[in-house]
């Protein structure tokens, strides 16, 4: 039986942007109201259904967990499936998660960053649905879209819909080394940029349409879009997508960022501002500005450069409302700290360092550190990125459902 429960009660987190008429002042605000938060599109065709949910700690409903608010409205939710870092969110980077019974609901929860990517023939057979709803920060080596391939897989395979309560994406531009087919890994998975510059449910589309599924499969798709939302819209997430992106700050520099992972250079893991400040402990005496990295339960148990002072550059006030509406990504501050650090031969060397990752796997392509070890300009970079760079912009238009 379906609990009656009043949905105009339900809180509903909302961003509100003003809406500009042709010469006149603002006049009213729409708010932009994500998927989940419009139950009245989804509900009803939740009636009767085992649901299975691929969820984290961003699937709210107003400020409350997605999972325990349909439950209340009496949905019928058979397993809860846990990207990285698990269900509740609480899980470091890069951590391996075990499958366990979530103590709140008493529904197990099975582990997709562990043992295993997708939900197994048995548990898929014991579905009649499932749902996606997960914040995803628009970047190709953030690990949730590679996740949704793995549902969609899953969904394809046993026949099953995937419902995606779709989000917006705060980095909604396109910019970056298309990815090498060749360099595929856990960080890159599609042939993308660096910022693939679309929503869960348009990527889900793109998958789709593109045949990157194995053996072309296709998952049947009911998408509940945003409303009031476009892509050039600024929007600040009610809650940090992961545990090294706490704030909007750090989100928004992630893709220009988490490059640095392919360095010697520290990224402010092992801080409470993770990817807004970025150092190295030879840096000494180049820049003023400083921080130590330590080891934080939840975030970074053993970061790069642990208790040792790092001296390099500090963003947590760079404006990023120029950044993203400049479209680009910031290649920059890679030129400069390779310049800066006296080093050159440690600076993409993985063998410094087991906390440094595949800067080619990372960018998506050989020619960038080599670009920078040469001294190339910016705008050869740019250069080298094209023409696969404008063709995905061309392909992504098929798939979009917003305006730009």
């Amino acid at each position: 039986m379906w609990k009656i429960i009043t949905l105009a009660l339900l809180p509903i987190c909302v961003s509100f942007l003003p809406v500009h008429e042709p010469g006149n002042a603002p006049v009213t605000e729409k708010p932009i109201i994500t998927g989940a938060d419009q139950l009245q599109a989804y509900l009803p065709y939740l009636q009767n259904k085992r649901v299975g949910i691929l969820a984290n700690n961003t699937s709210i409903i107003g400020k409350r967990s997605l999972v325990d608010s349909l439950l209340d409205l009496g949905v019928n939710i058979k397993m809860i499936f846990g990207p990285e870092h698990g269900f509740r969110g609480n899980a470091s980077n890069g951590a391996k998660v075990g499958d366990e019974v979530d103590a709140a609901t008493g529904i197990p929860v099975i582990s997709l960053y562990g043992k295993k990517r997708k939900p197994s023939a048995d548990e898929m057979a014991g579905l009649d649905i499932m749902i996606f709803d997960i914040q995803d920060v628009g970047c190709r080596f953030y690990t949730y879209i590679n996740k949704l391939a793995d549902i969609m897989e899953a969904c394809a395979e046993s026949g099953k819909e995937l419902l995606i309560l779709d989000r917006p994406n705060p980095n909604g531009y396109v910019d970056g080394p298309v990815l090498d087919m060749k360099l595929t890994s856990g960080i890159g998975k599609f042939p993308i940029p660096v910022t693939h510059g679309m929503t869960i449910g348009e990527f889900a589309q793109m998958v789709n349409g593109e045949g990157w599924l194995p053996n072309k499969l296709r998952c049947k798709l009911k998408i509940i879009p945003v409303k009031n939302y476009a892509h050039h819209m600024d929007y600040t997430l009610p809650v940090p997508p992961s545990p090294n992106l706490n704030t909007q700050q750090s989100i928004l520099l992630y893709p220009s960022l988490c490059l640095f992972e392919g360095t010697i250079i520290s990224q402010g893991r092992g801080t409470h501002m993770p990817f807004t400040v970025l150092g190295n402990p030879d840096l000494k005496g180049k820049y003023s500005f400083s921080f130590t990295p330590v080891s934080i339960p939840g975030m970074s148990e053993t970061p790069l450069h642990q208790n040792k002072v790092c001296y390099g550059l500090d963003l947590r006030h760079y404006d990023m409302t120029a950044l993203r509406r400049s479209g680009k990504i910031n290649i920059q501050w890679m030129m400069e700290l390779y310049k800066a650090y006296p080093f050159k031969d440690k600076f993409f060397d993985m063998s410094q360092s087991k906390q440094m990752g595949n800067i080619d796997k990372l960018a998506g392509t050989t020619l960038f550190k080599q670009q920078i070890i040469a001294g190339t300009s910016e705008a050869d970079i740019r250069k080298s990125w094209e023409p696969q760079l404008s063709n995905y912009k061309t392909m992504r238009k098929k798939y979009l459902l917003y305006p730009q």
